[in-house]
């Protein structure tokens, strides 16, 4: 795909994402065979559910239908969210990633996995998990520190409603 059809896309797609209370996150066309499929990411701080993503979908289907921003052809749009191991590329993914584990890669070279707890600016605020009966550390990470970061899955993590009974 072109750049200037993906800027066609983004453009008139945007508005419509954003009138839903979406960011319009990613546009992608794919070809396989002959087939091409149009790929839209939303989400928003407060996450984007099926209701949603069904009224957006239906919202840019229809946009799709009445403009030749797709060209000729059958063509297949799916819309849906960043996923559970997004990549961070927006100062707005690290606000809505704080609290979530978080793998960076570091622009000097190396890893860090650590928690994301508050998010300024010009960086963030981190706290690294404690290994081998160590308490965690806290770190602040600047931004332009940061070359890749991206959100961990986790399964056995107690949520502050299940760690606050148990301290009482």
């Amino acid at each position: 795909m072109s750049t200037t059809q993906s800027e066609r896309l983004r453009e008139l797609l945007e508005p419509l994402v954003s009138s839903q209370g979406l960011d319009l996150e990613e546009v992608e066309v794919d070809s396989v065979g002959r087939k091409r499929v149009l790929r839209v990411v939303v989400d928003s701080d407060e996450g984007a559910d099926l209701d949603a993503i069904a009224d957006v979908s239906r919202a840019l289907s229809a946009k799709l239908d009445e403009t030749d921003a797709m060209g000729e052809g059958e063509y297949t749009l799916e819309v849906g969210t960043p996923g559970a191991e997004r990549e961070l590329k927006e100062h707005r993914h690290y606000v809505r990633a704080t609290d979530r584990l978080v793998k960076f890669q570091l622009a000097e070279g190396g890893e860090l996995v650590a928690r994301i707890l508050a998010v300024e600016d010009d960086g963030i605020d981190v706290e690294v998990p404690g290994v081998k009966g160590r308490k965690p550390t806290a770190k602040r990470l600047a931004f332009e520190h940061i070359a890749k970061a991206r959100v961990q899955v986790e399964f056995n993590r107690k949520n502050k409603n299940e760690e606050n009974a148990e301290e009482a």
